[in-house]
């Protein structure tokens, strides 16, 4: 019996302790991470011939801001600076074209004769005005029982059109069909008063007459003013006023009428 107990100590009996167990696990655990890690890094590389962006060869920016407060970049600067650049844009009135100022400069020209006009701003394509004034136009005709509104556009568009084709035969630099529907258009200014006037008396008599005339004279001499100095035609006013009465003679003719 003491023989078979001797045995069954020898045979269970070993240096092995589970110290040395531990330290083997980790043992084997490091060196799993460590061939983990060689593994990934050598699958990050990309092989010597292939393409690489640049992007992936800057390195990688660390967060040096604090929380809640993101980091600005170069792109975010630049995006920054492009939509503070709306603050500085014109109105979009001037971007239309609209310019207040100068649709006054032009209607007191028309409305003082002898005024100088200035060539630069007479030049300008500005339709605001000339609209504003046959739809005022028509409107005072409407009060007095006349519905020309297809009258006033017509004689309008077929005026631009003959005047265009005679002041490019007579100026050497041209002009364009906006700038002579535009001067044409400031310039019925006076047969909207013409037109007024015909709500409160009639026009039809010895009074009526000479007013008519009166006012066909005020456009013609304004209009024929203001293609003078924006085309430089000086000394051609009276050649230049002629067909612009009569022009405005037929508007002042649905006004009596």
């Amino acid at each position: 019996m003491s023989n078979f107990e001797q045995f069954h100590c020898d045979f269970y009996q070993s240096n092995y302790t589970i110290d040395d167990q531990e330290e083997g696990y980790s043992s084997y655990g490091t060196s799993e991470n460590l061939s983990a890690r060689r593994k990934c890094q050598i699958g990050d590389q990309p092989p010597a011939n292939a393409f690489v962006p640049s992007e992936m060869l800057l390195p990688s920016q660390s967060y040096t801001g604090q929380i809640l407060q993101p980091t600005y970049s170069p792109n975010t600067l630049s995006h920054l600076s492009y939509t503070d650049g709306f603050d500085e844009e014109p109105p979009l009135l001037e971007e239309l074209g609209i310019n207040f100022e100068h649709i006054w400069q032009k209607t007191l020209t028309v409305l003082n004769p002898m005024k100088p006009a200035d060539g630069s701003i007479m030049n300008e394509t500005d339709l605001t005005g000339p609209l504003v004034f046959c739809l005022a136009l028509g409107a005072t005709l409407l009060l007095a029982g006349k519905v020309h509104f297809g009258y006033v556009y017509g004689v309008s568009a077929i005026g631009c059109l003959a005047i265009h084709a005679l002041l490019n035969l007579m100026s050497i630099s041209g002009v364009s069909h906006g700038c002579v529907a535009s001067v044409l258009g400031y310039c019925l200014l006076p047969m909207v008063i013409l037109s007024t006037s015909a709500v409160v008396f009639s026009l039809q008599g010895i009074l009526g007459t000479l007013l008519a005339l009166f006012i066909i004279g005020w456009c013609s001499l304004s209009a024929s003013k203001i293609f003078t100095s924006a085309l430089a035609m000086e000394g051609q006013q009276l050649l230049i006023a002629y067909p612009c009465a009569l022009l405005y003679g037929l508007f002042a003719l649905l006004a009596v009428f």
